[in-house]
């Protein structure tokens, strides 16, 4: 079993920054893809960034520029700094990891709880 637990969200004024920290405990032999995805009322989920075990980067084109993401692989944890904070950026942030357990060495995609984002104009 893998838990992911997401912490950092809040409230913002547009301009602002925050930073999203997502950390992975349980039976991890390893952590593959990391990723921050959100979703907004009405819409639905979108990836935001992604980061590979290898420190290879993909993001959002309505984030580039604005967004950093990075991971900790000895804390198994991934960051998400976002700077520059627009009201269409609010939604609930989500982490998601793909992570080779202990147990089976099998492969398993698992989902953080979210976190609120919320900017104001």
């Amino acid at each position: 079993q893998v838990q992911l637990v997401e912490s950092g969200g809040g409230l913002v004024q547009a301009g602002g920054s925050l930073r999203l920290s997502c950390a992975a405990s349980g039976s991890i032999f390893s952590i593959n893809t990391m990723g921050w995805y959100r979703q907004a009322p009405g819409r639905q989920r979108e990836l935001v960034a992604t980061i590979t075990s290898g420190d290879n980067t993909n993001y959002a084109d309505s984030v580039k520029g604005r967004f950093t993401i990075s991971r900790d692989n000895a804390k198994n944890t991934v960051y998400l700094q976002m700077n520059s904070l627009k009201p269409e950026d609010t939604a609930v942030y989500y982490c998601r990891a793909t992570v080779t357990v202990t147990t089976s060495r099998g492969n398993y995609l698992y989902w953080g709880q979210g976190t609120q984002v919320t900017v104001s104009s």
